[in-house]
């Protein structure tokens, strides 16, 4: 009888996030109606993990206390010592030293849970010791290039502020997430130095090891660069945004739903708009709202805990919150209150 070997989900979510120039931890800025670690979390549950490990940090307090809802056990990295360091605070949580460790970090909200099950599956597949995640970038200023051999076999990850020119000219780069047997992950880890420009431990280093041991290091390619780059600021923190946002409305579209301007229409994951409803331009739904079949939400409403029945009209720039709308009704302009 097959028995499926255990894995191991790590979230790193220790780090400060300094280029957000904020007095938030990163992984707490939130994005599409979420703090992005949960888009993370959210992504990793289909797997259905052997348990989810995050690891916390700076502001750990307030990081712990969001993920309350979630089954994950916490790990405390009490100094940021690297992405290498923060792993290895991990192991204490880890039950047996079989299977996998998938490793992600928690600022990557537009990661898909099918692009990990078909990383998971071909790690698995092809027996591999490692696996990393690669996309390629037109440019691929602040990540770890891709260092591969000319049968283009994985040799290393070099961090860019390590890079020569030459390896700064490389486009492939390192999607910061990892497969990696459990037994050989924790024994090397221990054995990574901080002879780097940041002195610090890093994760990225363990492939050089594989390589050096001959174990099977294979780079599983993400087609869709934007899936897998990190939210570092804001500007970054926008585009991650409107990216779910429009994942959203594509789903919502595919099952019957109008919209006049998707870019300007959101709906929470956690609502609902039923087929023939239309939405129009500026309309933003939360809160576990629904929307019965036939109707219309017009310009600039706003819907919060909302319950609308069938065949309603909610007018332009609704503010409602808390309340249920009969079939067949109709709100005057800028109502406020049911």
């Amino acid at each position: 009888m097959f028995v499926e070997s255990p894995l191991y989900i790590v979230i790193l979510a220790a780090g400060k996030g300094t280029r957000m120039k904020s007095g938030k931890a990163k992984v707490l800025h939130k994005v599409f109606f979420a703090p992005m670690v949960h888009h993370v979390l959210h992504a990793v549950a289909p797997l259905q993990p052997t348990k989810s490990i995050v690891i916390v940090g700076h502001q750990r307090k307030a990081v712990q206390d969001s993920l309350n809802e979630f089954p994950v056990e916490l790990a405390i990295q009490e100094e940021q010592l690297g992405t290498g360091h923060a792993v290895l605070c991990a192991e204490s949580a880890i039950d047996t030293m079989e299977g996998s460790v998938m490793i992600l970090c928690g600022d990557t909200p537009l990661i898909r849970s099918e692009t990990l099950q078909a990383m998971l599956d071909n790690h698995n597949k092809q027996n591999s010791t490692l696996t990393v995640m690669t996309t390629i970038l037109d440019n691929p200023t602040h990540y770890g290039r891709i260092i591969c051999n000319s049968s283009g076999d994985v040799q290393a990850i070099v961090e860019e502020k390590d890079a020569s020119s030459e390896q700064k000219a490389i486009q492939e780069i390192n999607a910061g997430i990892y497969c990696i047997k459990t037994e050989f992950l924790f024994k090397h880890l221990k054995n990574i130095g901080t002879d780097n420009s940041q002195g610090e431990v890093y994760l990225t280093d363990i492939v050089t090891q594989a390589v050096k041991e001959s174990h099977r290091v294979q780079k599983f390619v993400n087609p869709e660069p934007a899936d897998v780059l990190g939210v570092n600021a804001r500007f970054e923190l926008s585009q991650a945004h409107q990216q779910l946002q429009l994942r959203r409305n594509r789903e919502l579209m595919d099952n019957g739903v109008s919209m006049i301007n998707p870019l300007t229409t959101q709906v929470a994951p956690d609502s609902s708009v039923s087929q023939d409803v239309t939405l129009h331009s500026g309309v933003e739904i939360s809160r576990a709202s629904t929307v019965g079949s036939n109707t219309q939400i017009q310009a600039g409403a706003i819907l919060k805990n909302v319950r609308v029945g069938n065949n309603c009209v909610i007018a332009p720039y609704s503010c409602l919150e808390n309340c249920d709308i009969p079939d067949d009704t109709q709100t005057a302009p800028h109502s406020r209150t049911c």
